[in-house]
């Protein structure tokens, strides 16, 4: 019994050749009038059980599928019909097949069937999907012919006509031999003879050149099968003929679409897809092929392209792959990586305005067509003898990521339907891989842009440390993490060195990093000692973590971090420095010899344990060098930390190297470890200003101090030859020392620093932070730091032992001084009418609690 499931094309099975199958002849009533060798191994049944008898025996009869006589009269209306069965061996098991039942024309109109199965078990191929499949793998056209034993033809196909041009009423009742004479005839013949004799069946392979269509050769299989009767007599032979050629074809293109499966998702380089998708396509699909991306598409920046009408200029693409088969790939006017343009009417912009492929079976190259316009590729059209092509559109998403265009040359035959469906599985595969490729690049862009825009793109020591840096990531792959390190300038010459770890890697560590680098630049402008700063910014974290909690009463997990932070001083040499849950810093002095200071540890940022940080602070020697660091550099799975302490210390002992040098043999000390942490290095060498780069003096607390103070200042800027400075100079440290007098009790400090900036700054022991304040025409304090604001480039106040300094920076080419300013005297020189309202100018509530 069989039960049978007529399937839809893009279902059916490989392409067999019909050498596999197992024949069988039915009457014009459904009737076995013949049976072969090959159907009694396939389903057990001989000729003798089956021939004379109805088709009930081998075609469908069941509850899912129609009666024998419904089953005939479908496929007499139909011309045939193919399928798969399910088909019952005579021991009772159950084979899955793929049945074929082709029309005969005998004399007079006469009609039998031939009904052909190959087991789908055995059946091997190459799967696809879709319109392609659909194709690709719909039924080969088979020529039938039905033999007697003296070889004249009784029973034909349509199908044979088309293969040799014979007709059938030609054919039948003749010879092979008699309608088409040659040596190929008496071969064939001599086969047929062979099988009639009882020898197996025959396969015999020939070329020929079809009478119509498409002037190419043809390759034809024609498979020899020994029809026989009930009693195992010889009734003839049925020869079954294939044409070849098209099928081989389809099989080459199928293992394209495999091997493309394989070879195109390979890499994340859009540029090497684009490549081997032309490589994959030239020969076997085109001579010619050139894939081209729209230009966001290899950098990962800018607006993708909508498919679709799109108004404005065209999108801009480039040359991403090629491939002929010619050499030096002469069809081709613009190379790899080179912007290709196209004209506004073109095949080109219809793929763009529409999304779908374009086809041109023959290139129009006559006069007035849209080649006229594009001079390049009108010049490569006709050298080359292009005279076939389509465009494919690469699309992903709703969005053009680029088009293919296959040109043919040497290949005779145009492209067709058929070669467009298969292009686009193609092209649809390497869109995939090119899509993916593009949303890494995109992303890899955006967290470098990230990762670069958070960390410094140049770190500035100015006069007081020389600086260089190295960042290695442990997440390679997106080049991101959270580890982060900043040279800051302060006040007074001095400057800040920080290093930090986020635990975690990626962006989302990066992100973090980001947020807490951020708070040390606005806590560090805050002028705040090392030990303070930390506090604060260990309160930053917390509130950090609190706002990224999913619920208000969701208990924040710590973000777990480390941070470093030190100020060096070069007029002081001195080095303040405190950590909070970091690694110690490295300090190798000028002779080579390298300590790890014992700081106290500090927790991480964010614990809220409560425990304050304790800063130290170290005299350096001019020159030292300094490492920064995180656990990344000297910790690893194999080793622990203090082994990498001492290789990190190992490395940096020879000082007299460049700093760059000195990064790089940091850095080696990690090669033939595997990565656990990102690694994060600061070296800083120290320099110390000159004594006569930095001079202090003391000054009572009277109203003397101001007009000493200028002289001072004045005195001094003479010898510095910073002559043009003076008017301003001696304003600004009028001005605060007046409001050191006003606010604070005790001796004066007065320092002038000269380095890349001047820099006035005044000791008082008032602990009252200054502020800056917008004074109404009425009011009578508030203006004295507004004149310091425009007549420096920056100031501001820091803590110090015993009281404050406040300070203000100058650039040391001089700038014009407001008229306002030149003309106002200090207010302990100005007449008894004008002393009030000057002195409350001068006393800035600035400097008042």
């Amino acid at each position: 019994m069989i039960s049978t499931d007529e399937m839809p094309l893009c279902e059916q099975p490989d392409i067999r050749e019909p050498s596999e199958s197992a024949i069988a002849m039915l009457d014009q009533r459904g009737t076995v009038v013949g049976w072969t060798q090959a159907a009694e191994r396939l389903v057990g049944y001989s000729a003798a059980d089956v021939v004379g008898r109805s088709a009930s025996v081998v075609l469908p009869s069941c509850e899912e599928a129609p009666t024998t006589p419904e089953f005939v009269e479908q496929c007499r209306a139909r011309r045939g019909w193919s399928g798969t069965a399910t088909v019952r061996h005579r021991d009772g098991h159950g084979l899955r097949v793929s049945l074929r039942v082709s029309m005969l024309w005998g004399q007079g109109g006469t009609v039998r069937w031939l009904v052909s199965v190959t087991d789908i078990g055995t059946a091997s191929g190459t799967p696809t999907n879709g319109l392609v499949r659909e194709s690709l793998l719909a039924r080969v056209p088979m020529g039938i012919v039905v033999r007697d034993p003296q070889l004249r033809c009784t029973w034909v196909n349509d199908t044979m006509e088309s293969h040799d041009g014979i007709s059938r009423d030609r054919r039948l009742g003749r010879r092979f031999a008699e309608v088409l004479p040659g040596r190929e005839a008496d071969t064939v013949e001599s086969a047929m003879r062979q099988v009639l004799r009882g020898g197996p069946g025959k396969v015999h392979d020939h070329r020929t050149w079809l009478p119509s269509g498409p002037h190419r050769e043809h390759t034809f299989v024609a498979s020899i099968f020994r029809l026989q009767d009930a009693d195992g007599r010889a009734l003839g032979v049925c020869v079954i003929s294939v044409d070849l050629t098209e099928s081989r074809r389809a099989r080459d293109r199928l293992a394209i679409l495999s091997e493309g499966s394989t070879r195109l998702g390979s890499s994340l380089d859009v540029m090497r897809t684009s490549q081997e998708l032309a490589n994959l396509a030239v020969p076997l699909l085109a001579d010619y092929v050139a894939v081209d991306l729209e230009q966001s598409v290899p950098c990962g920046e800018g607006s993708p392209v909508r498919v679709g009408p799109a108004g404005g200029r065209l999108p801009v693409f480039r040359r991403a792959g090629l491939a002929s088969v010619r050499h030096g790939i002469p069809e081709s006017p613009w190379g790899r990586g080179e912007t290709v343009p196209w004209p506004p009417a073109s095949p080109f912009t219809d793929v763009l305005r529409t999304g779908r492929p374009h086809l041109e079976p023959v290139l129009d190259t006559a006069p007035g067509t849209w080649i006229d316009h594009d001079p390049a590729r009108s010049e490569k059209i006709r050298e080359n003898g292009m005279h076939s092509l389509m465009v494919i559109p690469i699309r992903a998403r709703h969005v053009l990521l680029g088009m293919v265009l296959f040109v043919r040359t040497t290949d005779p035959g145009p492209f067709q339907e058929f070669d467009v469906l298969l292009a686009e599985e193609l092209v649809g595969r390497a869109a995939l891989a090119l899509d993916n490729a593009r949303q890494y690049v995109r992303r890899h862009t955006t967290a470098l842009t990230l990762q670069r825009n958070l960390l410094p793109r140049r770190l500035k020591g100015g006069t007081a440390v020389e600086t260089a840096s190295r960042y290695l990531p442990a997440d390679m792959e997106h080049g991101v993490g959270g580890d982060w390190f900043d040279v800051i300038p302060l006040s007074g010459a001095r400057v800040a060195l920080v290093v930090g770890d986020v635990v975690g890697h990626g962006i989302n560590a990066a992100a973090t990093m980001g947020r807490l680098r951020t708070a040390v630049r606005t806590l560090a402008d805050m002028e705040l000692p090392p030990d303070e700063l930390l506090t604060r910014l260990d309160d930053t974290v917390q509130r950090l973590a609190e706002a990224d909690a999913d619920t208000p009463d969701q208990y924040p997990a710590p973000l777990g971090a480390t941070c470093l932070y030190a100020v060096y001083d070069p007029v002081t040499r001195r080095c303040t420095m405190a950590r909070a849950g970091h690694p110690p810093p490295a300090v190798v002095d000028p002779q080579g010899r390298v300590t790890f200071p014992d700081l106290p540890t500090g927790t991480p940022l964010g614990v809220g344990l409560g425990v304050p940080f304790e800063a130290v602070e170290l005299e350096l020697p001019e020159g030292s060098l300094l490492a920064l660091y995180t656990d990344g550099l000297i910790e690893t799975r194999d080793d622990d930390i203090e082994e990498g302490m001492r290789r990190l210390g190992t490395a940096l002992a020879q000082p007299s190297r460049s700093l760059e040098d000195l990064c790089n043999r940091a850095m080696e000390t990690r090669q033939g470890r595997a990565p656990c942490d990102d690694s994060t290095l600061l070296l800083v060498r120290t320099r110390t200003l000159s004594p006569a780069q930095a001079v202090c003096w003391t000054l009572p607390g009277d109203q003397t101090a101001a007009r000493r103070a200028r002289r001072l200042a004045a005195r001094q800027l003479a010898e510095w030859d910073l002559e043009g400075l003076a008017d301003s100079t001696k304003l600004i440290v009028s001005e605060l020392v007046t409001n050191a007098v006003r606010h604070g009790s005790g001796p004066i400090g007065l320092r002038l620093i000269r380095h890349q900036v001047l820099t006035c700054e005044v000791f008082d022991t008032s602990t009252c932070s200054p502020r800056l304040r917008n004074a109404r025409t009425s009011d009578e304090n508030g203006r004295g730091l507004f004149l310091i604001a425009q007549l420096s480039r920056r100031w501001g106040s820091r803590s110090a032992p015993g009281g404050k300094v406040v300070w203000a920076e100058e650039d040391l080419a001089p700038a014009p001084v407001p008229a306002r300013a030149l003309g106002a005297a200090p207010a302990h020189e100005r007449r008894p009418t004008e002393a009030t309202a000057a002195g409350r100018r001068s006393g800035d509530a600035r400097f008042s609690p």
